[in-house]
């Protein structure tokens, strides 16, 4: 016997208390150690050690949490692998804020301290973070939690910088980079956000050195025209074929640079001039060196200008925008300001405007990688994206891929390891430190944070050791669920790194979802203030009905919208779950599992639910599979709130309160397997309040965490019985419709005459009539194929049947008439819009054969349903 009683009202704060916790003394989310069982796993995509996380990263966990809840219970030797990432840039931003709060900075702690400093604030912040995921109820292995900066993924991470280096796919150069001023690091291409901001084009004269007159340039950015070189127009511009080889005077700077021919230059863009500063501009360092240009450099690293910037050094940038306007139209050399909107590249972390700057760097050779990444595609062994169309983006992304600049100027992160003799200058890259240490010096930057993500797949699986135990063992991992906003940044990453070190692709699945945007549609963020924090919605509603709305509304690929309206409804869902529940454990008070028994004889409602069980399990397993989550939810609902809540339950009162013992016994076996069944299906999407409920039934197992999940069992499927419970509901319907149309309550009796066009149909309402007469409550019922239906009876076509209801003196012929011909204009467009779908020779041939029979069946049901509505109308109209 096991305690069966739910508290009166669901409260989710109380069935969700203390259950997380349970769950992790009994290491139920550990992997089942089962060499035998198939294994599937997944790591989680580590969260930046910065915080809070929000409703995407809620969306995204759910996710992977049901994936893995389902596969766990259908007896897969499963791991989750949680882990965060020590992401760079931010982190140290937010450590750098803390430390000018206590009036200090960071080289006042000097680089050691620093880093310890900001250890003890991840391990402060990584608490937050595990508390989020447990209120979430994510079935995390914690024993097996990993760190980007752990010693074995730094293990990996030199060890991969090292390979590349030797395979020279890693090299050093001075190249144009996105400069981030506010974090004083380099960015890599997606890591610059371009947004659209009011500028202008800068209209000046550069005044030739032979004084015969000026050229007219136009720029956006003129405080870098400090650093120009040169000034360039197209080769076969016969505009300026006599300037080609001459000399202009450098306004402010009065320098003599050249005018040079590059068919860089557009020659019907502007004037066809363009001023070249190789230092400031990424096409113009091509420019520059084809052209054996010098390059200057005219800014610091805080974007403040420099000394050879002359009178305008320790400027901020924009502030030397401003003055170097005024000097040059005090010279008469500007000509006009052009307003207009342009797109701008900001920093992805800061949000600063990104300076590209000239820098010595290091850089990963993209192109080889890239390749195996593109050719790997066409194999067996491709990474399959859900949806299928993500897989053309990452494709595109990858066949126009530029060297990826790995170095960051920071002290937090992975620290580059390459050395420098400190007398001859020769450089040393290897994955131990050189043993005459005290004669070199390590470079000072950090990697990339994306450097040591992209190997977060196999590194976490104890790679390098490739004889590692879950290396071996749940190396490539199954699915990875992430948004398609990071495909760019960690997605195809991923994919390249693993295929060049472990000749495997990292996952087999990705599954990628959209943005959470608030409600009226515009993306959520801090400067908008339309935040939701996850945890003040499961304070309010509980972390179940957050991940039913999470799991509902996800449709791969697509953003969702949050809802207090869709959270009010996930709430009310799990209510009705909770007091259906309530009902059958009153029923079964003295019922134990040995009890339970689904052999013997049925009512019609008992086969039509086994039935409708049956059905529901293998669509809910199909969509799982499919990563079909909201097709899965829609089924679920349906199923329990239409077919065992509205419908089943109801029916099983007429046994229930009767005093057939054995088919009482029958009725309390499938409301109890049925409830089972429907527990462990929802277990993966709702994991608190089902394994509250599931304790209370009559079970076998300690948990439905490794519950079994369900599988369909055939010979519970009556066809007969499914199809009869549908004319009856069909039936109970249109009375209950019909008599609320006229005023007339279920408590007063009426006559109730069926005319049947069906011998199975008639057959089966004379065999259940028990239900008829309880939920329609005639005084008198009959059923057959001769009937006269009286002038004042309302009329209701069913399938295989006609329901007249005589309400003398209740309904208007006229009325009564005007009702039918707006029911009989439903059947004739129901009848037009399945025959045209039947004339689609397309559709005919290509779609599978069952489907294009129900639409047959339809046809057919259509035109009779017709053709008795026109008899009946046609009668009244007598």
């Amino acid at each position: 016997m096991t305690e069966k009683n739910l508290a009166s009202k669901f409260d989710p704060k109380e069935v969700e208390a203390g259950r997380y916790q349970k769950w992790l003394d009994r290491e139920l989310f550990k992997p089942s150690g089962d060499e035998t069982a198939p294994a599937y796993s997944i790591v989680i995509p580590p969260p930046n050690v910065t915080g809070k996380l929000h409703l995407g990263h809620a969306w995204d966990t759910t996710l992977q949490d049901m994936i893995i809840r389902q596969k766990r219970m259908q007896g897969f030797d499963t791991l989750w692998l949680p882990g965060m990432d020590h992401a760079g840039i931010a982190t140290q931003a937010k450590v750098e804020e803390k430390l000018r709060a206590e009036g200090i900075t960071r080289y006042d702690l000097g680089r050691e301290k620093f880093i310890e400093v900001t250890k003890e604030w991840k391990e402060e912040y990584a608490g937050h973070i595990r508390e989020q995921w447990s209120k979430l109820g994510l079935s995390l292995d914690y024993s097996r939690e990993r760190f980007t900066l752990d010693d074995g993924l730094s293990d990996a991470v030199k060890k991969v910088f090292v390979k590349l280096y030797e395979k020279e796919l890693i090299y050093r150069g001075e190249y144009i980079i996105n400069w981030d001023p506010q974090a004083k690091t380099a960015l890599s291409d997606i890591e610059v956000i371009h947004k659209d901001v009011e500028g202008a084009f800068y209209h000046m004269y550069y005044p030739l050195a032979d004084g015969s007159g000026r050229l007219e340039i136009a720029t956006t950015r003129p405080e870098t025209m400090l650093g120009d070189t040169a000034i360039a127009v197209h080769p076969d511009d016969e505009r300026y074929q006599d300037f080609i080889g001459k000399t202009v005077i450098l306004p402010l700077v009065d320098k003599e640079i050249p005018i040079i021919a590059d068919r860089y230059v557009e020659m019907d863009f502007g004037t066809g001039v363009v001023k070249i500063t190789p230092a400031h501009d990424p096409n113009d360092f091509e420019v520059g060196n084809r052209h054996e240009l010098p390059r200057v450099n005219v800014m610091n690293d805080d974007a403040t200008m420099n000394d050879l910037a002359g009178k305008y050094a320790g400027m901020d940038r924009f502030v030397a925008r401003k003055a170097i306007i005024e000097d040059l139209e005090a010279l008469g050399l500007l000509k006009g300001i052009e307003k207009m909107t342009h797109s701008v590249g900001h920093s992805e972390r800061t949000g600063v405007v990104v300076e590209p700057r000239l820098s010595t760097q290091w850089f990963v050779k993209m192109k080889p990688l890239a390749e195996e990444a593109i050719n790997n595609q066409a194999t067996d062994d491709k990474v399959d994206f859900y949806p299928p169309r993500f897989n053309q983006t990452f494709m595109t992304w990858m066949e126009n891929v530029h060297d990826w600049v790995i170095s960051r100027q920071l002290w937090w992160g992975h620290r580059i390891p390459a050395w420098y003799h400190k007398t001859t200058g020769e450089m040393y890259v290897g994955e131990e430190a050189p043993k005459d240490l005290e004669n070199w010096t390590q470079d000072e930057d950090v990697l990339d944070t994306w450097f040591s993500s992209a190997l977060w797949p196999f590194s976490t699986m104890g790679w390098p050791d490739e004889e590692s135990h879950d290396f071996k063992r749940y190396f490539p991992t199954s699915t990875l669920v992430t948004g398609y906003d990071i495909i760019f940044f960690w997605v195809s990453r991923m994919i390249f790194q693993s295929l060049e070190f472990t000749e495997k692709r990292p996952f087999e699945n990705v599954l990628i979802h959209g943005l959470i945007r608030a409600e009226d549609g515009r993306k959520m963020s801090k400067s908008l203030g339309n935040g939701i924090d996850p945890m003040d919605v499961i304070n309010q509603y509980g972390a179940d009905a957050l991940r039913w709305f999470l799991s509902n509304g996800s449709t791969p690929g697509q953003d969702m919208r949050f809802s207090y309206e869709k959270m009010d409804s996930s709430w009310n869902f799990i209510n009705k779950i909770w007091n259906a529940s309530r009902f059958v454990l009153m029923n079964i008070e003295d019922f134990n599992y040995d009890d339970i028994q689904l052999e013997g004889k049925k009512t019609v409602a008992d086969e039509w639910i086994l039935t409708r069980l049956n059905e529901t399990i293998e669509k809910v397993t199909n969509f799982f599979d499919r990563f079909e989550f909201g097709e899965a939810g829609r089924h679920l609902y349906n199923f329990i709130w239409d077919d065992f809540c509205d419908w089943y339950i109801e029916m099983s009162k007429e046994v229930l309160y009767g005093e057939d013992e054995t088919q009482k016994n029958m009725t309390r076996s499938i409301l109890t397997h049925t409830l089972d069944q429907i527990l462990r299906l929802l277990h993966p999407i709702m994991p608190f309040v089902t394994e509250e409920i599931w304790e209370k039934l009559p079970h076998e197992g300690d948990s439905l965490v490794i519950a079994n999940y369900p599988k369909v069992r055939p010979e519970f499927t009556n066809e007969a019985s499914a199809k009869g419970m549908e004319v009856l509901k069909e039936l109970i319907r249109s009375v209950r419709n019909s008599r609320a149309e006229v005023n007339t309550p279920l408590s007063k009796p009426i006559s109730l005459l069926i005319k049947t066009n069906d011998d199975t149909v008639e057959a089966f309402l004379k065999e259940n009539t028990n239900y008829i007469e309880r939920f329609c409550n005639p005084e008198e019922l009959v059923i057959a194929k001769e009937i006269v239906a009286p002038d004042t009876a309302m009329t209701t076509i069913i399938t295989g049947a006609e329901i007249y209801l005589p309400l003398e003196g209740l309904i208007n012929i006229e009325e009564e008439i005007l009702r039918l011909e707006k029911e009989l204009k439903k059947w004739e467009s129901e009848v037009v819009r399945v025959q045209k779908k039947l004339a689609n020779e397309r559709f005919v041939n290509s779609a599978p054969e069952a489907v294009v029979e129900g639409e047959r069946k339809k046809e057919k049901e259509y035109l009779e349903r017709k053709q008795a509505v026109t008899e009946r109308i046609n009668s009244l109209k007598k």
